[in-house]
């Protein structure tokens, strides 16, 4: 019996220090039950842009989906769906930066402020709270990892365009993953020197296969600092491949490449650059080590850069590299209860639709069926054929790089209406004449000529009509626009802006069902960012 007395409290200590390690366990979650965030931002994604994707998936012929289902058809299948309006404070339409910083935060923000609230005060982001928390915390971007989306989960300045303090902010903070582009904001003014050390060591840890030139206004090397700070570097895919722990990975001199070059060399041997998907992939095998849980916002920025030129090829290919990042996150996340994946848009960009016209309207046609017996079919309207979906996807080159790249890298003398008609036939599904490569090549005196102006600059410019005030970014190129506008009615798009709209986005929730029915509401930006919020405290 005494033997007895002594296995009964053994066993009671036993099954309390289980208890406790259980609990103990368990409370890596918060209250909520979520452990991890993902949270996927679409720059520029809205509505139309999400139809777009599933109308090429659901509609074109040659489809690349082979079950013409979507990854937003799964997030929608399994989760929940609501709307969000985007406005900052005390304004129509949102930038970037503004609705990023209420994404972030849940405070509004003014126009084109980083990490600010329209007080002009610093903000809490989820990123920072989640990094007090104990949890690993990491951006990824296929823009610039300074670019007014990353930058308002990590960063604190009065204007976007700041990205030169951003990049020290973001040092600062060190956030455990950055992966993005945007080298030139973090290496001193020396690294422009081609003769300097600098510029020989960032050419030898590049693999040479990254532009070096500083934006930098001082001799500040923000490299150095962040690793001093614990933080690995990485330039290329295959340094990626093999790093742990805490990292900072800078695969370009501005932006990656658009979604039309990465699906074009997506499969070669020489590719040095990572695609979005593999760098979300990377980030959650190294956040996920923590087991207190991580906080990961994944932007798919050029969406947005597609829709401001109103290109829909380039954008359909933009939604593909999306719905690729979706795929992997939502099958990493599928079998797990702990995590969070929510995605949604910054705003809506450009105003986009297919639509019908009164062009090239159909023949007449004869139908077997009884209601139609002895008469023809025959739509009043053009309402658009199947093939302009494979069309749309067959396009080689994004709009930027027909004309950055190879109209404007033409001797002065060949850059002419027939050189462009050529290029643009030569890389696009939808021919253009060079009665209208003259039109998109025609200038006028710049009617919202601004002195010293970022965009509005340029005394001269391509010549935008009524509608000029709406595409306002001349000296990113309006020629893009123009080319929009001529292609058209062939290609069944209308665009009504070169710049946001104030159009609701949609909001997905995939996670624990009494988080995710929180979600599943008209909702703006700032109530979304303290859901958010409210998961990890």
């Amino acid at each position: 019996m005494q033997t007895c007395h002594k296995i009964v409290p053994l066993i009671l200590l036993l099954i309390l220090q289980a208890s406790c390690t259980s609990s103990s366990f368990k409370n890596t979650k918060s209250s909520s039950g979520v452990k991890n965030i993902i949270f996927v931002i679409g720059d520029g994604m809205g509505p139309g842009q999400i139809g777009l994707l599933l109308s090429y998936a659901r509609q074109a012929p040659h489809s690349v989906f082979p079950n013409k289902k979507t990854a937003f058809d799964k997030l929608a299948e399994k989760g929940e769906m609501g709307i969000s309006m985007t406005y900052a404070h005390n304004a129509l339409v949102t930038d970037s930066a503004a609705s990023a910083t209420q994404m972030a935060s849940g405070e509004f923000a003014g126009s084109e402020m980083i990490g600010s609230n329209y007080r002009g005060e610093k903000t809490t982001t989820i990123l920072e709270l989640a990094k007090k928390k104990g949890m690993s915390v990491g951006l990824v971007s296929d823009t610039r990892i300074t670019h007014a989306t990353p930058a308002a989960f990590a960063a604190h300045q009065k204007h976007r365009y700041h990205e030169n303090k951003i990049a020290r902010d973001l040092v600062e903070l060190a956030p455990d993953v950055m992966l993005s582009g945007g080298l030139r904001h973090f290496i001193p003014m020396e690294a422009s020197n081609k003769s300097s050390k600098i510029h020989f060591d960032l050419k030898k840890m590049t693999g040479g296969k990254i532009r070096i030139k500083s934006k930098g206004k001082d001799q500040e090397n923000l490299l150095e600092i962040i690793k001093s700070k614990g933080h690995k570097l990485v330039f290329t895919k295959n340094q990626l491949k093999d790093v742990e722990g805490k990292v900072l990975g800078l695969f370009s001199y501005s932006a990656l490449p658009d979604g039309i070059k990465e699906s074009r060399n997506k499969h070669s041997s020489k590719r040095t650059i990572p695609t979005l998907k593999e760098l979300t992939e990377k980030s959650i095998d190294l956040l996920s080590k923590n087991e207190k849980g991580f906080f990961l916002m994944v932007e798919a920025g050029q969406i947005d850069w597609a829709a401001h030129y109103n290109d829909t090829g380039t954008m359909l290919h933009e939604m593909i590299r999306i719905n690729e990042t979706l795929e992997h996150i939502l099958s990493w996340a599928g079998s797990r209860d702990d995590t969070l994946v929510v995605v949604t848009a910054d705003h809506e960009t450009g105003g986009f639709g297919l639509s019908y016209s009164g062009d090239y309207l159909p023949s007449p046609k004869k139908l077997n069926g009884n209601v139609f017996r002895g008469k023809t079919f025959q739509p009043q309207f053009n309402f658009g054929k199947l093939k302009i979906l494979d069309k749309l996807y067959q396009q080689k080159k994004s709009y930027s790089e027909i004309f950055f790249e190879d109209f404007d890298y033409l001797a002065k003398n060949r850059q002419t209406p027939r050189s462009l008609a050529n290029i643009i036939n030569n890389n696009t599904k939808f021919p253009i004449t060079i009665k209208q490569a003259k039109r998109i090549l025609a200038t006028e005196k710049n009617p919202f000529y601004q002195n010293g102006h970022k965009y509005l600059g340029d005394k001269n410019v391509p010549v935008m009509g009524k509608m000029g005030a709406f595409y306002p970014y001349q000296l990113d190129d309006n020629r893009q626009n123009l080319l929009a506008m001529e292609v058209a009615t062939s290609q069944h798009v209308v665009w009504s802006t070169g710049t946001h709209t104030s159009t609701p986005v949609l909001v997905f929730a995939s996670g624990p069902p009494k988080v995710t029915k929180d979600f599943q509401k008209i909702l703006h930006h700032t109530e979304l960012a303290n859901l958010l919020k409210k998961t990890i405290q």
